[in-house]
């Protein structure tokens, strides 16, 4: 009688069964939504591509050395981070798009202003934006004309030098105190004579812009007559009431992808300092969207040689 109660209740379960989906025991519970099975930071410790574009020379002796600062940076970028592979063009803007496929960033170290090298490839880069692809900008590759351009900065990286707002004057900026970010992980406060752009044009009421590198800059930096870059009103009321400039910052745009913006780096002798050097390291591989290693990205000083190195002719 068991055995046939048995027989019995195994039928009706069998029959009900045909009612129902298969179900095996790797599946997902029948209420929760599809996911994509990935390791924990697959997409941050994934393999990152990181294009550099060098601006050509301009400039005097250890000043605007586009090519040496950007192989420098590449080179100990991907030193400490092997997963970001890392390529520099130093002959200007890339003949091919093919150069940035597959790039999770841009870095542009040149001159800007109305010979700023992303004038001519607004809408490309745009495309490259919105796809998620980081910007990032170095010293007078900060600087694009008021209009266009500078409404493309304000959204890729936030803020941007305008003429006849900003100032690039040369001065020694302390920068006594970093706000918690991973940019600034790992950097101390350091101090270190450039020509230190301030009063950039940022987006309205500062949104989603984050400061990084913040200063009041001494009264001497507004010795020049008024100019597209010298001074102005606005930047003088500024000054006078002790407002803290900022000099570097970052932006994490809706679309995924991130920008940064820092206005030093006149100079090629800054790259030995560990602690810029640092914070700019840190920023490319936050923009690409790679893992930041707990003490920041590590790199080694250059040696003296090794700042030689690349410089344009003089």
């Amino acid at each position: 009688m068991r055995t046939l109660l048995s027989l019995s209740l195994v039928g009706l379960l069998l029959s009900l069964s045909s009612f129902l989906p298969a179900f095996r025991p790797d599946d997902e519970p029948l209420s929760a939504p599809k996911r994509p099975v990935t390791q924990k930071n697959s997409l941050v410790n994934a393999p990152k591509r990181v294009v550099f574009i060098a601006g050509s020379c301009s400039h005097g002796a250890g000043q605007h050395e586009h090519k040496a600062g950007c192989i420098l940076l590449a080179k100990r970028l991907h030193e400490s981070i092997p997963s970001i592979e890392t390529e520099v063009f130093t002959d200007g803007w890339p003949a091919s798009p093919a150069a940035f496929d597959k790039a999770d960033a841009v870095v542009i170290y040149g001159d800007g202003g109305e010979g700023h090298l992303i004038n001519q490839h607004l809408k490309p880069v745009d495309a490259l934006m919105k796809k998620g692809v980081g910007l990032v900008c170095i010293h007078y590759a900060v600087e694009v004309p008021k209009g266009p351009a500078g409404n493309y900065f304000l959204n890729w990286l936030g803020g941007y030098f305008e003429t006849f707002w900003s100032v690039n004057p040369v001065w020694t900026a302390e920068y006594k105190t970093l706000p918690d970010h991973a940019i600034t992980t790992g950097v101390k406060p350091f101090t270190i004579n450039d020509e230190w752009y301030y009063h950039m044009r940022f987006r309205n009421h500062m949104d989603g812009v984050t400061p990084l590198l913040t200063t009041v800059p001494p009264a001497s930096t507004l010795d020049r007559a008024d100019g597209p870059h010298e001074g102005n009103k606005d930047v003088r009321a500024e000054l006078a009431a002790g407002k803290p400039q900022h000099t570097a910052w970052c932006r994490e745009r809706a679309d995924g992808g991130r920008g940064f913006g820092i206005t030093g780096g006149h100079f090629h002798r800054v790259w030995a300092d560990d602690n810029l050097r640092k914070l700019v390291l840190n920023a490319i591989a936050w923009v690409a969207r790679a893992d930041i290693p707990a003490g920041g990205v590590p790199s080694s000083t250059p040696s003296k040689e090794e700042m030689g190195e690349n410089q344009c002719p003089h």
